[in-house]
């Protein structure tokens, strides 16, 4: 199967009304030119799962002032005010999801886990709704898991069998993103050579990644 395409043929598989797992923490980490391609392509009523909506000129907040997302599940706005405006005036759903309990849905996705019980949340808005289970006299909320159709990640390196280096900070929601969608496509900083990542850093193994764009692939 060919792996590394340019960005035009990887985001052909986006399609309006998709769920979308997008990498980054504030910009950090965020696949930012298949973001643009994705607003060139003007592809609407995403369903947008992420950690935040970045900023107004940044990541995915962008894809949010396009007005292409119908649907964030993320862990906070506080960065883009025009995500606060349009869950405000209801152009846009928010779903605010704790930090912690976010990234388990989406682990849970990836591995084939039934949800996640947590405390976090109990006697808040966060518990309307769902399921509650008392486990050894303690309550707790029961998560479901998240899955994608497509996952959008950012690598610093990533080898010609798509093994994926994350420098820094920048692995944040990449790597648990990698293992909750169908199809993932990764923008690479670098594409290098088989044996350039030492196997101690490949941070998401080839076998979960579906395309590469970025390098020597435009």
């Amino acid at each position: 199967m060919k792996k590394f395409m340019s960005i035009d043929e990887a985001t052909l598989k986006i399609k309006d009304g998709m769920t979308v797992m997008i990498g980054g923490f504030l910009g950090c980490g965020t696949p930012e030119r298949m973001i643009d391609k994705l607003i060139e392509k003007g592809v609407k009523d995403l369903t947008v799962i992420a950690n935040d909506t970045s900023f107004p000129d940044k990541g995915i907040g962008k894809l949010i002032v396009s007005k292409q997302v119908k649907k964030a599940v993320v862990s906070h706005i506080g960065t883009n005010k025009e995500t606060g405006r349009q869950m405000t005036e209801g152009e846009t759903e928010v779903v605010l999801v704790p930090q912690g309990t976010l990234i388990e849905q989406i682990r849970s996705g990836g591995v084939g886990l039934g949800g996640v019980l947590t405390p976090t949340g109990l006697g808040t808005v966060v518990e309307e709704g769902k399921q509650k289970l008392t486990i050894e006299g303690k309550e707790y909320i029961l998560e479901l898991p998240l899955r994608a159709d497509v996952a959008l990640l950012y690598g610093s390196k990533v080898d010609k069998k798509g093994n994926v280096y994350y420098n820094g900070t920048t692995r944040n929601f990449n790597s648990i993103i990698a293992l909750a969608a169908d199809y993932v496509i990764v923008e690479a900083m670098e594409i290098v050579e088989v044996g350039e990542i030492h196997p101690n850093d490949v941070m998401t193994p080839g076998v979960l990644v579906s395309a590469v764009v970025g390098g020597d692939q435009e």
